[in-house]
């Protein structure tokens, strides 16, 4: 393989949203030199994300149940298919009070599933993926309790230079999308976060970055979080996307 220039640390393209030119995005993806990682939501998508990644060398998945699903959850499903070497993470899981999660009884649902796949993670020693929306008192408080010893990546970073630091102080890698790209307001996190710390994503199709906004978006479009990171470190693009590319490497366990 050769060497990836950009990396997409978060995207969905095995989502319906692409059935209609799902190739002419892999193409784009080809163009630029990238790679990615399919991320599940439930079992489903899961088994889409590794039936695709497994037809591509530059493809990876992670499986595991979003803290909004409100169906079965069977953490032994998941189990089996991580045992499949292109799988290198868990999730994306953890907590959401936006959408979801506004009783005890909800919430508890929410923590007792995210605390089974951060096991899973651990006893696998492979990453785990966290999505956390208005939870971040207790999604902090589950990973610092757990003494997680895997790479953690906060998917779709967006917090504040205070919340940065906290979940740095965790051990965590914050991984930024397209929203960075929409305004100023996260360039003190962008600061914040070391760069050997830092992922991107585009959380395709969603999110899409300028000069995208409002449209589907996809992989190949994660070279504009990386534009705007190195405009608000002061660096070259290139100099940050080899660097995050550099970590993604190291956080799943990957060898290209």
């Amino acid at each position: 393989m050769v060497q990836l220039k950009y990396f997409d640390s978060h995207c969905h393209l095995h989502f319906p949203q692409f059935d209609a030119d799902r190739d002419a995005v892999l193409a784009r993806m080809g163009e630029k030199d990238m790679g990615a990682v399919l991320v599940g939501t439930d079992l489903q998508t899961s088994k889409a994300g590794l039936a695709l990644a497994k037809q591509h060398d530059f493809l990876w998945t992670s499986v595991g149940l979003h803290p909004t699903h409100t169906g079965d959850f069977d953490i032994s499903k998941f189990r089996e298919l991580a045992d499949d070497p292109k799988v290198v993470a868990i999730g994306e899981c953890g907590l959401d009070y936006f959408r979801s999660g506004g009783s005890d009884a909800e919430k508890a649902v929410q923590k007792e599933r995210f605390e089974k796949q951060i096991a899973l993670a651990q006893k696998l020693n492979k990453a785990l993926v966290v999505h956390c929306r208005e939870a971040h008192d207790d999604c902090s408080s589950i990973l610092q309790k757990a003494r997680i010893i895997v790479p953690v990546v906060m998917h779709f970073f967006t917090g504040s230079g205070e919340l940065a630091q906290k979940y740095l102080d965790l051990g965590c890698y914050l991984s930024f999308p397209g929203p960075i790209t929409y305004t100023d307001r996260y360039d003190e996190s962008i600061r914040a976060c070391p760069l050997e710390r830092m992922l991107i994503e585009t959380d395709a199709p969603f999110a899409a970055p300028v000069p995208h906004r409002g449209k589907r978006n996809e992989p190949a479009y994660v070279e504009h979080v990386a534009t705007k990171i190195a405009t608000v470190r002061g660096i070259s693009a290139e100099e940050v996307s080899k660097i995050i590319t550099k970590n993604a490497e190291k956080a799943f366990n990957l060898h290209f």
